[in-house]
């Protein structure tokens, strides 16, 4: 493999920034040092640059197999390294939905073929599919799914005894979509009383309410904590929630963790107006409050990693009417500079984004040699320049479905170049077609 010598790149990593340079030689970082000669390393110049562990985004819906017309492993993990995310973890609700080990093997063998970046595949759960959810790996796959609340196909778990049995029997991380399904449908027919099918995207965080959220989650936490489960809380939307959740002891000894995704921390209700239902997403973006409460959780260390839960649909299912048009939308190839946006408003330091987009994704998983700026892991790196703006067009978007809720905003921030176990997977607006990642593995 090719080795190459990062050179004065102020590496942002465990709480420090320090100009050094990093050597990168068969996959893995070889030395971190001061004036490191290599003769036979290809030099990156990162003079004035900032090198950041590769984003490690735990939670994406990249579509395939069977809704492929909206996004697919190949183009929405090129998407991902176009960002600087080297590491993803994709959700089961795809078609056929993935309730047995068979299927989740087949989308590794997709990963395998087509992904630039590395992954894993969370396992899904239903009402009756316990037997499959025991036999997963837990050293070889990010963990298993639980949809507290909508979802596709034959995935919704609303059964107590189900859930019961999950939590008590299952050995490894369950992660959570927690929302109440009760209470949604009743505000549902409240709504579709009143403006019919029709109604205005402004009520969608009346409708899958606070009350909904807060529900599901602390259910969800009560069980956890019954049975000694490892459960992780996906896409906290309420300042409500934020309460479930200890800063108190150190993330290593967390039972019950939770996740911030970049649409909570930068939509709120406000902007309903103004793009309507392209920030449509279970749970909802609610308001000003619920923002900011999420960001201070984020900071003070009740919610411990930040994610996209990036999933595309077309701009065609986009325009349908409020109970037609699907949630969700496309967010990895913009995560890493969002964040960045907020370093430059002060709002959160550089240490604290390597820490909760890499460092804490790697600590909650348990990802083996990855998240991390350390001698003998894996190069997943991403190097940035703070002071190159730019501003997101439909011509610079790589994802399938071509259109973004960022559009038209100008980022301060570029990523320049992204290491994928150590192959230079983008450089400067191009991406490496011959870059493919790996299957991630975890210290359980």
């Amino acid at each position: 493999m090719k080795s190459y010598l990062i050179k004065n790149a102020n590496i942002v990593n465990e709480g420090k920034i320090v100009e050094a340079d990093v050597l990168i030689q068969n996959e893995r970082i070889e030395k971190i040092a001061k004036d490191i000669s290599s003769p036979h390393a290809e030099v990156i110049d990162a003079s004035g640059k900032y090198l950041f562990p590769g984003v490690i985004d735990d939670q994406v819906h990249f579509r395939e197999p069977g809704l492929t017309h909206k996004g697919d492993i190949h183009s929405e993990s090129r998407a991902a390294v176009a960002g600087g995310v080297t590491t993803y973890m994709e959700m089961p609700n795809t078609v056929p939905n993935v309730l047995t080990q068979e299927l989740l093997e087949q989308k590794y063998a997709i990963g395998a073929a087509k992904s630039f970046a590395n992954y894993s595949f969370f396992m899904g759960t239903s009402n009756d599919n316990i037997e499959e959810v025991l036999k997963t790996d837990a050293k070889q796959v990010c963990g298993v799914k639980i949809f507290m609340g909508s979802s596709t196909g034959n995935m919704l778990v609303d059964d107590q005894k189900t859930l019961e049995n999950i939590f008590s029997k299952s050995p490894m991380l369950i992660a959570t979509h927690c929302e109440d399904k009760k209470t949604i449908r009743e505000n549902q027919q409240l709504y579709r009383e009143r403006y019919g099918e029709d109604v205005p995207v402004k009520f969608h965080p009346l409708i899958r309410s606070e009350e909904a959220c807060y529900k599901s989650s602390s259910l969800a936490v009560s069980l956890a904590k019954k049975y000694n489960t490892r459960l992780h809380i996906l896409h906290i939307s309420t300042a409500k929630e934020v309460g479930l959740f200890n800063n108190a002891i150190p993330l290593s000894e967390k039972k019950i963790t939770a996740e911030a995704c970049i649409h909570h921390l930068w939509f709120d209700e406000g902007d309903y107006e103004r793009l309507g239902n392209l920030i449509k997403w279970n749970p909802a973006i609610k308001t000003r409050n619920d923002k900011e409460a999420i960001l201070k959780a984020v900071l003070d260390n009740h919610i411990d990693i930040i994610a996209t839960d990036h999933a595309p649909h077309t701009l065609e299912e986009k325009k349908q009417t409020y109970f037609k048009a699907p949630s969700g939308g496309p967010l990895i190839q913009h995560s890493l500079v969002a964040m960045l946006e907020f370093y430059h408003q002060k709002k959160m330091t550089l240490e604290k984004i390597a820490e909760k987009m890499s460092h804490a994704v790697a600590t909650c998983y348990k990802i083996a040699d990855r998240g991390f700026i350390r001698e003998g892991n894996f190069a997943d790196l991403a190097l940035v320049d703070l002071n190159s703006a730019w501003t997101v067009e439909k011509k610079n978007l790589l994802y399938k479905c071509k259109w973004s809720p960022f559009e038209g905003v100008q980022f301060h921030s570029t990523i320049t170049h992204t290491f994928v176990n150590g192959i230079l997977a983008f450089t400067n607006g191009q991406v490496n077609e011959d870059c493919r990642g790996r299957r991630i593995s975890f210290n359980r």
